[in-house]
């Protein structure tokens, strides 16, 4: 189900590698960010793409190229930028609507990429977005993303420790068009659950992977449920 591809990511720095899946029945396309400290064949970016697969949205992971190149720092964010337009022109060849976004620093490299470009996406999908360092609240991060025109879905855990809820809910409610935050209840940044919470791993990836077909349908088909009678 998997495909291996290459792009241009920059000019300067070269292709990078690219994972495709896409399933019969994909009715969209997520391109998939990774975030600073593991690229696109970390379990969670490779579970979150098969429960995808499994609701009909196919995904676009890729490196960005510091990790295509086996560094530890972050690209610059022109670079990291430049990158997410790249896949996000590759990911328009497939002829399905495509949304962007990702994990932690891949999910806010694409929300700079869309103050300014992008505008053949239907919406930004984040997975932990990094508000702030870890126990340094603040909103600095923000910054220009108050000016996103796009629909945005956000995913965090209610102990995301990179995200304090109380000043992440009004940002995200004072968007226009208003974002969608949606709480996953006793996780963590990466979306782990302590044991005693009574919850699996499974059980969280289908939520985050329901919650984000659920929206792709919404927009891309103008049903309000989200085409899901389950």
């Amino acid at each position: 189900m998997e495909r291996a591809l290459r792009f241009q990511a920059t000019r300067s720095s070269g292709e990078v590698s690219a994972l495709l899946s896409m399933p019969e029945d994909a009715f969209a396309v997520y391109v998939l960010a990774h975030g600073a400290g593991a690229g696109m064949d970390h379990p969670f970016m490779e579970a979150i793409s098969a429960r995808l697969a499994d609701r009909g949205v196919a995904t676009l992971r890729y490196q960005f190229p510091y990790m295509e190149a086996g560094g530890r720092r972050p690209d610059p964010p022109p670079i990291a930028q430049k990158t997410v337009r790249s896949a996000v022109d590759r990911a328009l060849e497939f002829g399905l609507p495509v949304f962007a976004g990702g994990r932690s620093f891949g999910g806010r490299m694409t929300a700079y990429a869309a103050l300014d470009a992008l505008e053949e996406i239907f919406g930004l999908v984040f997975l932990g977005f990094p508000l702030h360092p870890s126990g340094r609240d603040g909103t600095e991060r923000w910054g220009r993303l108050a000016e996103l025109r796009r629909e945005t879905l956000f995913l965090q855990g209610d102990r995301d420790r990179l995200a304090n809820l109380d000043l992440l809910r009004p940002l995200v409610a004072d968007l226009w068009p208003p974002g969608q935050l949606n709480i996953v209840k006793g996780g963590d940044h990466s979306f782990k659950v302590l044991k005693r919470s009574g919850r699996s791993e499974a059980e969280v990836l289908e939520e985050l992977s329901r919650a984000i077909s659920d929206w792709a349908k919404r927009l891309t088909t103008g049903d309000p449920t989200g085409g899901d009678d389950a």
